[in-house]
This record gives structure tokens, sequence and C-alpha cells, in this order.
């Protein structure tokens, strides 16, 4: 029972870090992401005023 009382307590620190690194890593995949529409989405409107100002010149 001894190694019992050795080994709980470092596997129970283990854990507790591999579950806090996973739970960090998937909130840095989320943000990651987020920020990734985020671009996607100002690009494209970007894109499309960049058009509506060019066939307003053309049309002009």
């Amino acid at each position: 029972m001894d190694y019992i009382a050795v080994l709980l307590p470092p596997i129970v620190v283990g854990l507790l870090f591999w579950f806090a690194m996973k739970a960090i890593f998937n909130a840095d995949k989320s943000e990651r992401q987020a920020e990734a529409r985020a671009h996607a989405e100002a690009d494209s409107r970007a894109e499309a005023q960049t058009r509506e100002q060019d066939s307003g010149a053309l049309g002009g």
C-alpha cells in the first residue's frame, strides 16, 4: 500500500496538468478558427466593396 501513497500524488498532478494543457490547446484552436473566420469575412467584404467601386467607376 505504500507504493500507492507514493505514486498517487504525481499521477494526479500529471492528470491535472494534462487536462489543463488540453483545455488551453482547445481554447487556442477555437480562437484561431474564429480569427480565420473573421479574416475571411473581412476579406470577402473588402473584395465585394472593391468590386462595387470598380463597377461604379466603369458605369459612370
